[in-house]
């Protein structure tokens, strides 16, 4: 099992100005989305409260404190944030419990970053226990460290989990490139002062400065990755 703040010396990913390589979780790495909906529609349906498809589109990849809210305006439900957030872990924890499948390219890049020792590290706005349900199908020896949700004061969008992630492995954030799949972990990377490449799930991402959008991890690999640091140094 991966420590979330490790103590690890300066890291160099050798023969580039690329240092390090923090990538988000669910729907960038493993297909999750669709569980997280399952899990909230469940749990809402069994309290009296069908969710409507118009709101998966506003929950989708935001903490869980921004979408339990949302749902719990919506809706009305007489429980707290808290109460339900625990019923919903639980019931996806459930749910994932016998694997999760990985996005296209996903297995690859790994293992090419794993071949090539490059520093990486899984960020992710979901709780610990749900990551490292998550890293048995992704392969825990692939991450130097993993960083939680809720091993943070302040998830994404803010730049605390990808911060945290760059000084664990010793690496400079400028020099470091965080793959996201929604507006919420790109704002997270970007505040962080990383390079971001987005590859979009669910929801389009806009451009911006700084920001290279693909439509897959099949496009991205560590010649890719390399490119994106060495051109803004």
């Amino acid at each position: 099992m991966t420590s979330s703040i490790p103590a690890v010396t300066t890291a160099r990913a050798e023969g580039s100005a690329l240092q390090a390589v923090l990538l988000d979780m669910d729907g960038t790495l493993v297909d999750t989305e669709g569980f997280w909906w399952k899990a909230e529609s469940e749990v809402f349906a069994e309290l009296g409260h069908i969710l409507e498809e118009e709101h998966r589109q506003i929950v989708i990849g935001g903490p869980m404190t921004r979408s339990v809210n949302h749902l719990i305006d919506v809706t009305g439900v007489q429980l707290t944030l808290s109460e339900l957030s625990v019923l919903i872990n639980k019931r996806f924890a459930e749910l994932i419990s016998h694997g999760v499948p990985l996005m296209p390219g996903a297995r690859r890049l790994l293992t090419e970053l794993a071949a090539h020792e490059v520093p990486t590290a899984l960020v992710s706005a979901s709780h610990r226990h749900i990551i490292d349900t998550v890293l048995r199908s992704l392969g825990p020896e692939n991450f130097a460290l993993s960083v939680a949700g809720d091993e943070v004061e302040h998830t994404k969008p803010h730049p605390d989990p990808y911060l945290l992630a760059a000084a664990g492995l010793g690496a400079d954030p400028a020099r470091c490139v965080v793959v996201e799949d929604t507006a919420t972990g790109v704002a997270s990377g970007e505040a962080a002062g990383c390079r971001v490449v987005a590859v979009p799930s669910l929801v389009p991402i806009a451009p911006g400065p700084g920001r290279t959008i693909v439509g897959s991890l099949e496009e991205v690999d560590l010649a890719f990755l390399r490119s994106l640091v060495t051109a803004a140094h």
